[in-house]
């Protein structure tokens, strides 16, 4: 691995991090097209890579901060812990019998839909 595809990674990293602090959103959506479009992975290596990103403690200071603020509902968070790893468990044993094209017009129409619902339909 050469520096710059370890700055690209950084780069990745830091802004996944920075919207997912800002924006609760999952690594998902910046991870997996940065790795697909500045890295060459293809759909199947993104979405794994990302997953195996999200194994360990990354939101364990965001978290610190809402958590100082009392805006974590922990019986909400465990919940949805527990079935988000049920899920995460049947969802790639899903995705990794589907062709990698067909996947990544998945992703990207579920990218499309979600954009479109928060942008003309929100209440607020």
């Amino acid at each position: 691995m050469g520096a710059q595809e370890i700055i690209t990674l950084v780069v990745i990293g830091l802004l996944a991090g920075m919207l997912s602090g800002m924006l609760g959103i999952g690594g998902g959506i910046v991870i997996v097209p940065a790795l697909v479009f500045f890295m060459g992975f293809t759909q199947h290596q993104a979405q794994g890579t990302s997953v195996a990103t999200l194994l360990l403690p990354i939101g364990i200071l965001a978290a610190y901060n809402y958590h100082q603020q009392k805006s974590i509902d922990y019986t909400y968070a465990i919940i949805i812990a527990g079935t988000f790893m049920l899920g995460g468990y049947v969802g790639s044993k899903i995705a990794l019998n589907l062709d990698g094209a067909l996947l990544k017009k998945a992703f990207g129409g579920l990218l499309l839909v979600v954009a479109v619902k928060m942008i003309f339909f929100s209440k607020s």
